[in-house]
């Protein structure tokens, strides 16, 4: 199967709940892809905590760089701060195809200073959350539960947004994002 390159100077939000294997899933879009960049978040728990690649840093210094004007884009989930370097400007300028893990909640803030920004959910069954996030061993009993309720919280209105299913396998996962992403890639601007 021939696989056109993606269109470059693309910002791309992929979101979805804890445990739909958003991490897994772009790891495998980039390995096929190595032309897109995924951002690296800054996020104010410690690196060791695992999952993504990502710069922890304290609130305190989370603050710091906000007021600097250091993200272009940042906000609160799970009682953490998350922030996207401002440098992603740049790399969009230069034609670069940036991708970033990101919430839902901060999509309508992303759309308003990224006009053209796509969006990718990545969703799976509840029983696929379930056992992911029971696996990864951050959260137990009615921590879990409680991470689950919040799997099922709706996109923001009128968000256009694609849609992949990673219930199944991780193969299977990679195959509907990189998929996707050709679809995102074709798509007119604005």
């Amino acid at each position: 199967m021939m696989v056109q390159p993606l269109t470059p100077g693309r910002l791309i939000a992929v979101v979805g709940p804890s445990g739909a294997g958003k991490d897994t899933l772009l790891a495998g879009a980039l390995a096929r892809r190595p032309g897109l960049v995924l951002v690296r978040r800054v996020i104010t728990r410690p690196e060791e905590a695992g999952g993504e690649p990502f710069e922890g840093v304290s609130f305190v210094e989370f603050e710091a760089r906000k007021a600097r004007g250091a993200f272009a884009l940042h906000w609160v989930a799970h009682g953490m701060s998350y922030g996207i370097p401002a440098g992603i400007h740049a790399q969009i300028a230069a034609g670069q195809t940036v991708l970033f893990n990101g919430s839902r909640a901060m999509l309508p803030r992303a759309r308003a200073l990224f006009p053209d920004l796509s969006v990718i959910l990545i969703a799976a069954d509840r029983a696929a959350l379930r056992s992911r996030l029971a696996a990864r061993g951050r959260e137990t009993g009615d921590d879990l539960d409680r991470r689950l309720a919040r799997a099922d919280f709706a996109m923001p209105e009128d968000m256009p947004h694609a849609l992949v299913d990673n219930s199944g396998t991780i193969e299977e996962g990679v195959q509907a994002l990189v998929a996707v992403l050709d679809r995102v890639a074709a798509a007119p601007r604005g």
